[in-house]
This record gives structure tokens, sequence and C-alpha cells, in this order.
């Protein structure tokens, strides 16, 4: 009885799990649940489809000539394979880790992406306050100021100065506003940026895993066949049954375990170093921060020196009693509104990024 192999459709599975690879590879462009939920809907039935053709048997059907010398016979039947039935099986779950994976990455990715745009959103709005703050005590100085002018104990162009400071609170004010509208900053994950990494890690170990299992299915095969043959012509008799059971191994498993081996290792050193992977992301981010603490660090004890100078001119004046004392005493005073304002947003912007990079890494 001549052997009916199995159609080439049934070894595709090598195809697909190469392809739930490179999909995992694909940079995240954004980690909403929508992504996610569509992402894993269409690798699910991309796996499905994959699991139930090689779960179902192919029927078959030909003519053979029996090198017996016997007529030739129609032959009609079924074939279906072991190793196929498991493929399938190992094929949703490369799909199902597949789905984790990508989960797992656009969550590190959205939290490092996302990162400092937030961070700069609320020291923006920090800002905000410290600006509205500001105005209310230029408010409360400007009204002393115009007592004053009425009183004729002060020009009117020295309480110009204050509208002019008042002025660049304004367009302080409208900048910040205009900076907090034009930053995006979704909502992020509690989890640290590390335990975020280490999950995404962890995920791709398994999804690897998975893949390198429905690869190393292809070691072996056993192909079941059974239906039935009836000689053709002249047609006598009927139709007789038979069976066909083929054991195969692969010869070059061995060689091939172990290149699947090394491409694990080697795979592992390309994502360290890999630029946009988020362990290469996740160090660039805790590298950004710790030189913006720096900058911070020196911008806020530059503030500081500035301030005890204005503080030290203020004692020096005491309590002015000419007008130009009095507009000395004013300039200093909006000077020192100003100088709040950058002492109070640099020190926000230093204590969050400390705790920042403290929670995170």
């Amino acid at each position: 009885m001549p052997s009916f192999p199995l159609k080439p459709q049934q070894f595709l599975a090598p195809v697909v799990a190469t392809f739930l690879l490179a999909m995992a590879l694909i940079p995240v462009a954004r980690a909403g649940d929508d992504d996610q939920q569509a992402y894993c809907k269409y690798v699910t039935q991309q796996a499905a489809a994959q699991r139930d053709l090689l779960r179902t048997p192919d029927a078959i059907g030909g003519f053979t000539q029996p090198n017996t010398g016997l007529p030739t016979q129609v032959v009609w039947g079924l074939t279906g394979s072991l190793s196929n039935v498991r493929k399938g099986t190992l094929t949703m779950d490369a799909a199902r880790k597949d789905c984790e994976l990508y989960t797992a990455t656009a969550s590190a990715q959205q939290a490092i992406q996302y990162a400092i745009p937030s961070l700069e959103k609320q020291a923006l709005q920090n800002r905000l306050a410290l600006i509205q703050q500001a105005s209310e005590n230029l408010g409360t100085l400007l009204a002393t100021t115009s007592k004053m002018v009425d009183a004729q104990n002060m020009t009117r162009p020295m309480a110009f100065a204050l509208q002019t400071t008042k002025i660049k609170l304004e367009a302080d004010r409208a900048d910040t506003q205009s900076k907090i509208v034009a930053i995006y900053s979704p909502q992020l994950s509690d989890k640290p940026v590390k335990d975020l990494v280490a999950e995404k890690q962890a995920r791709e170990e398994k999804e690897r895993t998975a893949i390198y299992k429905l690869n190393r299915q292809n070691d072996w095969d056993v192909a079941l066949s059974v239906g039935a043959h009836q000689q053709v012509n002249p047609l006598l008799g009927g139709p007789g049954a038979y069976g066909e059971v083929t054991v195969s191994y692969n010869l070059a498993s061995h060689a091939i375990n172990k290149h699947l081996d090394q491409s694990a290792v080697a795979y592992d050193e390309w994502k360290k170093v890999q630029e946009g992977d988020v362990m290469r992301s996740a160090d660039v981010l805790k590298q950004q921060l710790v030189d913006t603490i720096s900058v911070q660090d020196s911008r806020l004890k530059s503030l500081q020196e500035q301030q005890k100078q204005i503080e030290n001119n203020i004692q020096l004046l005491g309590r002015p009693d000419t007008s130009a004392a009095l507009d000395f005493g004013n300039q200093l005073s909006t000077t020192k509104l100003l100088l709040q304002i950058e002492i109070g947003d640099a020190t926000f912007r230093l204590d969050q990024l400390k705790e920042f990079l403290s929670r995170n890494f």
C-alpha cells in the first residue's frame, strides 16, 4: 500500500511562530485598553485559525498503481498528525503569551514615554499656583502704592513699575497655561517603572519559551492515515479498508535546538542594547532624570543666592521715608515676588524629580 504524505499546509506552524515573535517586537504606538484588546483579538483569531488547520484531518483521494502488478486502484480517506494536534495547542498558548507580552510592553512603554511630560505638567500647574499667589501679593502692593500716589507721596511713573510687573505676571500665566494645554499626559500605571520593566521581561521570557516549544515540536511526528481502496478496472469485489502509521524524526533536531538556544542568548543581548526597547528606554529615562536633577539643583542654588541679596537690600533699606526709597522698596518687592515664583518652581521640580527617581528606580 502506498504512503500518503501530509499536505504542506500542515507544516505552517513554524511560520506562524516566527510571525508571532515578529509582531511582539513591533514598537507600541499607544497603550490604551482599546489598543491592547484589539491586538489580542487579532492575534488570538490568527492563532485559532492555525489551530483549526492543524487539528483537523485532511480528506484525501486519488489513484494509485501498486508496485505488485495489481490493477490501478482508487483510494479515499483521512490523514492526520499527532504532532500537528500538539502544535495547535502550542500555537494558542504562544498567542496568549504574545498578548500578555504586548500588554506588559505597552504599559511599560507608556510609563516611560510620558514620565517626563507628566512631571512637566505637574510642575507647570504648581507654577500656575505660584503665579496666582504672586498676583495677589502684587495686588496688595498696588493698592498701597495707589493710596500713596493719591497722597502725593509717590509719583505715577514710580507706580507704573508695578503695573509692568503685573503685565509680566499675566504674560507668564498665559504662557504657562498654553504649555499645560499643549502637553498630553494620559493616566499612567501606579506601578513603578522598574516593576513594569521587570514584568515585561518576565512576559517576554514566557512568550519566547512558548515559541521555542512550538518550534521544537517539529523534531518528531506520527502521521495516521485511514481509508478505503477499490480496484478500478476490472471492478471486482467491494472496497477494502486500509490504515497506515508513519513515525518520523528530524535528524537535524539536535543542531536545530542548539541554534535555537543560541538565538535565545543573542536575543537577550540584543534587547539590552536595542534602541526603543523598554530596558534601554528605562535606562535613558533614569539618566535624563539624574541630569535634570543636577540642573535644577544648580538653578535653585543660584536663585537662593539672589534671594539673599534681595533680602539684604530690604534689610538695609529699612523703613523708607523718601519717594526714592519708596520706589527702590517697590522694585525690591516686585523682584522678590518674581524670584519667589522661580524658587518655588525650582524647589517643586527638584523634590518631584527626586521622589520620582527614588520610587521608580
